[in-house]
């Protein structure tokens, strides 16, 4: 009789307890994922648009932070590069 008494020992005991727990989740499931569905379906497709429209903005910025670096970069090799047969720097922008 030790079996029945763990099985649904006080009351239901744990088993009991997930057994009816299981029945009211298969019983409920057909009413419950529905609802859940459409309340999740324009929840998730908010956030993929908002994941798009960030994406497009990270294009534009690393676009703009490339060309910048390209701009610094040519800048830097003009002031290097010799001006002349004697061998002066060119003067840097601005001068």
């Amino acid at each position: 009789m030790a079996f029945w008494e763990d099985l649904f020992g006080n009351g239901f005991g744990n088993v009991g307890t997930g057994l009816l727990v299981g029945l009211g989740a298969v019983i409920l499931a057909p009413v419950v994922l529905p609802v859940v569905g459409a309340v999740a379906k324009p929840v998730v497709k908010a956030a993929i648009k908002g994941g798009l429209i960030l994406t497009e903005k990270l294009k534009v910025t690393v676009a703009e932070v490339k060309e910048t670096m390209e701009d610094l970069t040519a800048e830097a090799k003009a002031e290097l590069a010799p001006a002349g047969v004697e061998g002066e720097a060119a003067p840097a922008a601005g001068e």
